[in-house]
């Protein structure tokens, strides 16, 4: 399959990975060969149950039974995507109680900035330095890297950047904003938390002049930081709430949440303020509602915590320079790209699978399943550490 893969799909970079999969189950991946990876990454933060995790199965199979798509979003009632958007209301600050469910985070993110115009009437956004995002073109002039974004302008005017934790920036933000967006811990950039009730300060700057507070929660939701949504751990409750990766459970997802008040201001002026085929397709909210109620309903939101500070425990090695994140989002910092990339080739080879992130090229991704056992995290950690004493 290999050399079919390079001939006839297209390819993000000049070298992927290239492992050949054959299935996938619990923290493990399997290739043709019949080797075994210990998984890490998590699809990049997606598999939050891991890999066909049998309550999601269940709900993806017995929904293809009763019916798959019907009709474009919003206009029959379908029971998978409504009891989805209720339990997202359930599990939320009373101001963020209305869902729109779109394909991706990606769009999630193009709906959020389309609803703040729309409220507002104002154009101009404020991101971060080293944001991310998504990569559809409005989405992807909130990312702050020049390198990523050059090639395709013009992107959307209007844009300007901040940098993430730097208060003296926040006067920046004017009446002529519609919106801030940024990560609740910046991802692509390093796991980099907020710190000095930096989110807090922001939001209370767009309180100050009518602009409206957005968080890209894409990564640090659905759990993997200790709480349901990365912003419950800052004291502070966002306008405008995105979602998406591990809502869906390895299916396809996102969402952007508000107040009612807000959402019905798509539905006039003009009519279909936001559409979408395929968005709330019944097979995945069935997926991301078997998610959801299994990461709700039991101990794994807690249990992220206690995960880390294992993780944190056994991964002591003076090539470790320092381990930011939160949660089971975390980044090992390493002396230089060419340390981190070798390292992450080296386990990968000895099955264990890391990533990269996006701008912070000294850093390795973990970011597992929240299902992960002690023992899996153990086997990892001591792969990990035995490469890094190869280095």
């Amino acid at each position: 399959m290999t050399k079919d893969f390079f001939k006839y799909q297209a390819q993000t970079t000049p070298h992927p990975l290239a492992i050949e999969i054959a299935n996938a189950n619990g923290s493990y991946v399997y290739d043709t060969s019949g080797k075994t990876y210990l998984d890490f990454i998590a699809g990049v933060s997606a598999n939050s149950l891991g890999h066909n995790h049998p309550v999601v199965s269940k709900a993806i199979k017995d929904q293809v039974d009763d019916y798959t798509h019907v009709m474009v979003y919003g206009e029959f009632i379908q029971k998978p995507p409504l009891e989805l958007c209720k339990l997202l209301v359930k599990n939320l600050p009373k101001s963020l109680n209305s869902v729109y469910l779109t394909n991706s985070g990606t769009e999630a993110t193009e709906g959020a900035m389309k609803l703040a115009k729309r409220i507002t009437g104002r154009r101009g956004f404020i991101s971060c330095k080293k944001a991310y995002h998504g990569n559809t073109q409005g989405a992807m002039s909130l990312c702050g890297s020049e390198e990523q974004n050059s090639a395709f302008r013009p992107l959307i005017p209007g844009i300007q950047f901040i940098e993430f934790n730097k208060l003296e920036d926040l006067s920046k933000i004017t009446k002529e904003t519609a919106g801030v967006i940024m990560e609740t811990i910046q991802g692509g950039a390093g796991c980099i938390l907020p710190i000095n009730d930096y989110l807090l300060k922001v939001k209370q700057r767009c309180n100050e002049v009518g602009a409206l507070f957005i968080l890209d929660e894409i990564q640090s939701g659905i759990g993997r930081t200790g709480k349901l949504f990365g912003f419950q751990n800052y004291n502070v409750i966002p306008d405008i709430l995105i979602t998406g990766k591990g809502l869906g459970g390895g299916m396809p997802i996102g969402a952007f949440i508000s107040s009612k008040e807000k959402m019905d201001l798509l539905q006039n002026y003009p009519k279909l303020g936001h559409i979408t085929t395929f968005g709330g397709h019944p097979v995945i909210a069935a997926a991301a509602l078997a998610t959801l109620t299994e990461i709700t309903s039991s101990n794994l939101i807690r249990e992220t915590i206690r995960k880390e500070t294992l993780i944190r425990s056994l991964l002591t090695h003076s090539a470790i320079k320092e381990i930011r994140g939160k949660g089971l989002m975390l980044a090992l910092m390493m002396e230089s790209s060419e340390i981190a990339s070798t390292l992450i080739l080296n386990c990968m080879e000895q099955g264990l699978l890391l990533f990269w992130l996006l701008y912070e090229e000294r850093a390795v991704r973990i970011t597992p399943p929240l299902t992960i056992s002690d023992s899996e995290i153990k086997k990892g950690c001591q792969i990990l550490l035995q490469e890094l004493n190869k280095l």
